[in-house]
């Protein structure tokens, strides 16, 4: 695995280098904000380690700023914040996960571990379809009636698993987990704020809404 690390501190980062190494993971550091965005932008990584507090650009500006970029690389984010806001904050970010300081190195990386996992994995299936409504893994595009949708990275991997369950009931619990890999609150509104972005994206100046609010449930993505 391929893992970059994003962390101000030396001290810190020279353990996470030292520690991922021995097991068995290739691992670049930069320690500044700037330094971390350009070889995040340049180089390709199984996940990135981001620190929120960084000189030079904060972990959360230089997140969104990939993202905004197209980058889908999992990130976990690491943070002396531990309130359920700032955690909330760094997961609308673009952050994937998200683990307070102090911590114990097994869980990092069994966090690293199922983050990687999940980016890596391919399933057979590489277009979905539900009505008139279209997604291609491969292409990553999203297109419904036949006119093109731009969706962000989360909000893609949000539909991806809305269409992979197409039909079914989707808890927020199992967004949380499948979709950030992060388990926390599910009474959180980030799932709502997604899933309003969302709705308004494939289904505004559309005949018929495909996205539904099962009441107390969770939702259903489903044509007609």
């Amino acid at each position: 695995m391929k893992i970059l690390v994003i962390e101000d501190d030396r001290e810190a980062a020279e353990y996470l280098e030292r520690a991922f190494a021995e097991a068995g993971h290739n691992v670049h550091v930069a320690g500044d904000g700037e330094t971390g965005f350009a070889l995040a932008d340049s180089g390709e990584y199984d996940v990135m380690i981001v620190d929120r507090m960084l000189p030079r650009r904060d972990g959360l500006s230089l997140i969104a700023a990939l993202r905004s970029r197209g980058n889908s690389t999992p990130v976990l984010i690491l943070s002396a914040l531990g309130e359920v806001d700032d955690r909330v904050t760094g997961l609308r970010a673009g952050g994937d996960d998200y683990l307070t300081k102090p911590y114990a190195f097994s869980e990092l990386l069994a966090r690293v571990e199922v983050l990687s996992r999940r980016a890596s994995s391919r399933e057979a299936e590489t277009v979905y379809r539900a009505g008139d409504l279209e997604l291609d893994r491969l292409s990553h595009t999203v297109r419904r009636a036949g006119r093109d949708i731009t969706l962000q990275p989360r909000e893609f991997r949000l539909l991806e698993y809305l269409m992979r369950h197409a039909g079914q009931v989707v808890t927020r619990t199992m967004l949380l987990e499948n979709v950030w890999d992060y388990h926390f609150d599910p009474q959180t509104n980030v799932i709502d704020v997604h899933v309003s972005r969302l709705r308004g994206k494939i289904e505004k100046s559309f005949d018929s809404p495909i996205l539904h609010t099962i009441r107390g449930a969770g939702y259903m993505l489903k044509a007609g």
